[in-house]
């Protein structure tokens, strides 16, 4: 054990980006809303380091209404073929204005477009809704720079604990947990 998590994280994060198949930052984001009814999803981290884990979103959408009245999240990283699992419980905080900006410039066009397109997470009345959308922004930008749309915007997650679990034989799990604390984190060890 390390007195960090964050080394952890980064070899474990590695090793997944080698073995698996299909977005190894992919982690499930779990909400609540005000009266702590959950709602959890997939989403993909887009960038972290050790002020946390950062993910991007329309700020309309479900989970942006439920990160903005109550910021208290859990993200969970299950690597199924590596046989590992990181569980984090922390607080999700708006990233800038310039960092979602700059993650913003470096997505494919047609992905900036779709975020304008989308009203994510409220009713179409069609299925031609979408693409009808995506043809007017299209028009929209047609030759100019797409830019990021005022309600669509990041969050990153602060974690204050942080879970390292390792699948092992007959169920005798490594389960390694990291809190946060005033002089950095505490470990210990956990029963399976």
């Amino acid at each position: 054990m390390t007195a960090n998590p964050f080394p952890l994280f980064a070899a474990w994060f590695a090793e997944a980006g080698a073995a698996e198949l299909n977005d190894p930052n992919a982690m499930a984001l779990a909400t609540a809303t005000p009266d702590a009814r959950p709602s959890v999803r997939v989403v993909l981290m887009k960038a972290w380091d050790e002020r946390g884990f950062v993910f991007y979103t329309n700020l309309d959408s479900r989970k942006g209404a439920e990160l903005a009245a109550n910021p208290a999240v859990h993200l969970d990283f299950h690597w199924k073929s590596l046989r590992r699992q990181v569980r984090i419980d922390g607080r999700a905080e708006p990233v800038s204005d310039a960092e979602a900006d700059a993650y913003f410039a470096t997505r494919p066009r047609d992905s900036q477009l779709g975020a304008w397109a989308s009203a994510q997470s409220r009713p179409m009345a069609t299925a031609d809704d979408l693409s009808d959308n995506l043809a007017s922004v299209g028009a929209r930008f047609d030759g100019l720079d797409v830019p990021r749309p005022p309600r669509w915007s990041g969050f990153r997650v602060v974690p204050s604990v942080i879970e390292f679990w390792q699948d092992r034989e007959f169920r005798h799990h490594e389960r390694t947990v990291y809190s946060r604390d005033a002089d950095g984190w505490t470990t210990r060890m956990l029963f399976p």
